[in-house]
This record gives structure tokens, sequence and C-alpha cells, in this order.
């Protein structure tokens, strides 16, 4: 059997993103921001600009699944940048800032702020614009979805099946 990883569409932008989020984290460190994800920051600006939310309505906000935020939750709980207390109905939990997080979230957006700014430098340089690209995806994505595209090509090949 060949080694079916060996060739990636999907691994360069993978990379890609990986580094660009690697460089972002190296300014954390350049900055003495310990700890602290890139994937993060949404959500702590959110929690920053919006107050205390719950689980749900963070998730909604930032357009995620209430179990992805869920663990995320955790995660920057464990590294002491939001607390959850118990939300308004008992059943749901409120997410806060810690006063580790109040004191980083200004420089936090304006990293947001120079990343964007940085992004839409290298999109200016490029032949077709990279938010472009993405809609373009999204678009053929609606029409035919991801899964369907995969679950296509997985009926057609016995070791699936």
């Amino acid at each position: 059997m060949n080694d079916p990883t060996e060739v990636s569409h999907w691994g360069p932008l993978r990379l890609l993103l990986a580094g660009m989020d690697d460089d972002i984290e190296l300014l954390y460190r350049e900055a003495r921001v310990e700890g602290l994800k890139p994937n993060w920051v949404m959500e702590l600006i959110r929690l920053h600009v919006r107050g205390p939310m719950t689980i749900t309505e963070l998730a909604d906000s930032v357009e995620r699944t209430h179990s992805a935020l869920s663990q995320k939750v955790a995660a920057m709980r464990a590294a002491g940048f939001v607390a959850t207390g118990k939300g308004p109905d008992g059943r749901s939990k409120l997410v806060l800032l810690t006063p580790k997080a109040e004191a980083i979230v200004g420089r936090l957006a304006a990293e947001w702020r120079a990343t964007e700014e940085a992004v839409a430098e290298i999109e200016a340089e490029l032949p077709y614009p990279l938010t472009r690209v993405v809609a373009d995806i999204a678009a053929l994505l609606e029409r035919k979805s991801f899964h369907d595209r995969i679950a296509e090509k997985l009926a057609d090949d016995e070791a699936w099946s």
C-alpha cells in the first residue's frame, strides 16, 4: 500500500495557517504573554466587549458549536484567562474574563488589528484576493458540501466499504 499522506492538497494550506499562528504565538512570547493560543483571542476580545456570556451565547457569537466552545473554554480556564460560574438557568455556565485576561485584552485587540492589516497587505500583493478564494470555495460548498464530495469518493473506494 502506498502512503496516501505523501500527496496532499490540504496539507500546504494547513501548514501555512499553522505557520501563521506560530508567528502570532511568537509575538505573544516576545511580549511575555505566556500560555495564550491565537485561536482564543476572538473569544477573549468578545467577552471583554460584550461582557460575561454563557457558553451557548459565546459559541453563537463566534459561530462555533457549543461542544467546540466548551472545550476551548476549558482550555482557556486551565490557562487562567477565563473563569466560569453558574449561568442564569442553573444548567448553563457563564464565562467571564479573569484579571489576567483583562490585563492583556487591549494588547490582544491591537494584535488582532495588526494581523488583519497584515493579511490585507498580503492580499494586496497577490494577483487574486484571498478573500475571493474563500468566498468562491464557500459558494461551491453551498452547492455541494465537503461531506458529500468526500462521501462520493469513498463510495467508489473498496477500502472504505
